[in-house]
């Protein structure tokens, strides 16, 4: 048995849920793939997988054996790229998800440039609000700006996100400024409810910390639009800075609670464990370390 043709079969399988399509992407029968895999079983004497007519999912055997198998064809990739990267620019494809607003309004602006340095790459960018899970649906790496919670990725951290609590000069006007955070419970909010925190907003001001249950109006996975309505003058709205900040320079929203913070966000490229990081990995998120890695960059500040 090739073991290592076996373990490609396998990840594939359980990336893409399909014995056809593993096979189209490896260029391979259907036939030749559930071949591998039933070799595969049958030296370890355990079902990876479970089937149907049209799908494949992977057992609770099979999702440990799956993310050990991902390491170990990622450490080959590695050690190939060692030896030839020397010799070679790198190259082939690379996948990346990044969140919506970030992708748009600064991912996409810089991307020309990675572009124009790594030629010989594939870049293949996939922009979600959604939490996806970077191993199962096969990203290379994941932009996250977040609170990470702890798990098996490796997570590096490219720039601090700080975030205000905005308004509309029209919606203080007809609200009032809060002076406190505990005077946000009698104001319209606008949430961002997909962090750990849920809908809860944690300040931090010389008397302590306050945590406060904003009675929210809106509930949205993209702090863009959570921008455009508070501009609309309909809620007090906790966004990352380089969200709010032209309409902050223009005078469609002003901070409050000036005296208090929010605990920051961070921009992390999240990635799966490697001993040896492929080279078009760590070429990316240099870039992204050289591009928003600094006071200027308009990421973290103003």
């Amino acid at each position: 048995m090739d073991k290592v043709a076996s373990l490609r079969a396998f990840v594939k399988v359980v990336e893409s849920g399909s014995f056809a399509e593993a096979g189209r992407q490896l260029r391979l029968s259907r036939s030749a793939i559930s071949k591998y895999i039933a070799d595969l079983e049958e030296s370890l004497g355990v079902q990876l997988l479970n089937r149907t007519t049209r799908h494949a999912s992977p057992t609770e055997n099979g999702q440990r054996y799956f993310e050990r198998a991902v390491v170990i064809l990622s450490e080959i990739e590695a050690a190939d790229q060692a030896v030839t990267q020397a010799q070679s620019a790198p190259r082939g494809l690379l996948r990346v998800n990044a969140p919506m607003s970030f992708g748009t309004m600064r991912l996409g602006p810089v991307l020309a440039d990675f572009m124009t340095r790594y030629g010989e790459l594939q870049l293949q960018i996939v922009l979600s609000d959604d939490l996806l899970d970077p191993v199962q649906d096969g990203f290379d790496v994941t932009l996250r700006i977040a609170e990470l919670e702890s798990s098996s990725l490796i997570a590096r951290r490219i720039v601090p996100v700080p975030r205000m609590i905005c308004a509309s000069p029209d919606y203080l006007a007809r609200h009032g400024t809060p002076k406190h955070p505990q005077d946000l419970r009698e104001h319209a909010s606008l949430t961002y409810g997909f962090l750990l925190t849920g809908n809860q907003w944690k300040l931090t001001g010389a008397d302590g910390d306050h945590w406060i249950q904003p009675a929210w109006s809106l509930c949205v996975n993209n702090a863009e639009v959570l921008r455009d309505v508070a501009i609309k003058g309909r809620g007090l709205a906790l966004l990352p800075e380089f969200i709010a900040a032209d309409a902050l320079k223009k005078g469609e929203l002003r901070t409050v609670l000036d005296d208090y913070s929010a605990p920051p966000l961070a921009l992390y490229a999240v990635y799966p464990p490697t001993r040896h990081l492929s080279v078009k990995v760590r070429l990316f998120i240099d870039f992204l370390v050289e591009r928003f890695g600094r006071e200027d960059a308009g990421v973290g500040t103003r």
